[in-house]
């Protein structure tokens, strides 16, 4: 069973490399059972969800560059939480708060691209179906919705004590429905909840693409973004942070991607994968929002275009 979940990694690979997005984690194991964690992690905690052996090991080297126990941590996501993730891709973050969740007696919402959307939408979804919701004994009972420019939301509205979103806002802004998905998110969230952002970092020197077409994205402009939907911005983190990247390359050249530059391209004359690999992930922000107590509803986003 675990070659069938090497397996099915491998496929969204390859679909995750065609359109820059992120792998997918594998199934557990096919007793039905969640296996056994890190012997130093007490069952339950966030460490004993990251150590876990339903985690594939190319997963956990990512661990260096992702920090999911302090970004996490820093969120303040709690086990007992419902927390909704817009935009899992093939659920890298997926096999980490499922089977902490379902420990701790919380809930998962996976707000997906639509399936309708595109050939790839659709296989994504299908993959992380047989990965994830396959396994509750595992995962949990994760509810599937839909991000979208017309979908009517992640969740239902007041229903979430977190929304969490990885790398994912330059696809919004390419779309042009990245204030739709941050008010989304404002609706989902109870009266004093969080939106926790992680995004690749444009430098502030830097002129912001509005359709983000390296992946990189102003710092100030995600903030703008959180506070036109109604957020406040309570903190902000360096735990994501990488000095080395400069940004001034599309993100997808850097790992897990690696990908060649296009032909023709500033980065193509005398290109050094190896310098990439140097560089490591992204550099990347990490932003904290806030829903206040008192909020007023989000304001209508505007009509795509």
């Amino acid at each position: 069973m675990k070659t069938a979940h090497l397996l099915l990694a491998t496929i969204l690979s390859g679909l995750v490399a065609a359109c820059g997005g992120e792998a997918a984690a594998p199934a557990p194991d096919a007793n039905g059972e969640a296996p056994a964690a890190g012997a130093s992690a007490a069952v339950g905690s966030l460490e004993w969800a990251v150590a876990g052996d339903w985690r594939l090991p190319t997963e956990k080297a990512r661990d260096q560059w992702r920090h999911p126990v302090e970004t996490l941590n820093f969120f303040g996501v709690k086990p007992s939480d419902t927390v909704v993730e817009i935009a899992p891709g093939g659920g890298w973050y997926t096999a980490i708060l499922g089977p902490w969740l379902k420990q701790g007696g919380g809930k998962l919402y996976a707000a997906h691209l639509d399936p309708a959307s595109s050939d790839y939408a659709r296989r994504n979804v299908e993959a992380y179906t047989a990965a994830y919701l396959a396994k509750p004994e595992v995962y949990g009972d994760i509810t599937l919705t839909v991000v979208s420019p017309t979908s009517p939301g992640v969740a239902p509205d007041g229903s979430a004590d977190v929304v969490l979103t990885f790398r994912n806002v330059h696809n919004w802004m390419s779309d042009r429905f990245a204030d739709k998905v941050f008010g989304d998110a404002f609706r989902a969230l109870k009266p004093g909840g969080v939106l926790g952002v992680v995004e690749h970092r444009l430098p502030s020197a830097m002129d912001q693409d509005p359709g983000a077409g390296d992946g990189y994205v102003l710092e100030s402009y995600v903030v703008q973004l959180g506070e036109r939907a109604g957020f406040v911005l309570e903190e902000s983190s360096e735990i994501n942070a990488n000095p080395k990247d400069a940004a001034d390359h599309p993100v997808w050249m850097l790992p897990p991607n690696l990908m060649a530059p296009e032909p023709g391209s500033p980065q193509a004359e005398g290109y050094d994968k190896a310098a990439y690999e140097a560089i490591g992930e992204s550099d990347r922000m990490t932003l904290r929002f806030r829903k206040p107590l008192l909020a007023a509803p989000a304001p209508a986003a505007p009509t795509p275009q």
